[in-house]
């Protein structure tokens, strides 16, 4: 699967601890391999990010995406109370 992130996504992954950051990596790597493996935690978002999907990256850290055809867009990544304030 193809995925790309999005400018915010970016800025607010710059900002993550290099611990997370390296989370992050080990989960795309799965998540290109099968987007629904059950560590990824995979599911839908309601609410503020309606149309968009949630994988666990770390016990808190979470990143959420679109998908757009057959890719993957990341929109946002951070904490729950981060992302859901």
């Amino acid at each position: 699967m193809k995925y790309f992130s999005s400018k915010k996504f970016d800025k607010q992954f710059t900002k993550l601890p290099e611990k997370i950051k390296n989370q992050y990596i080990e989960r795309i790597q799965i998540f290109v391999q099968d987007p629904n493996d059950i560590i990824l935690n995979n599911h839908s978002v309601h609410y503020l990010y309606e149309g968009c999907r949630s994988i666990n990256i770390s016990g808190d850290v979470r990143a959420l995406y679109e998908m757009v055809d057959d890719t993957a867009l990341f929109v946002r990544i951070g904490t729950h109370s981060e992302l859901y304030k």
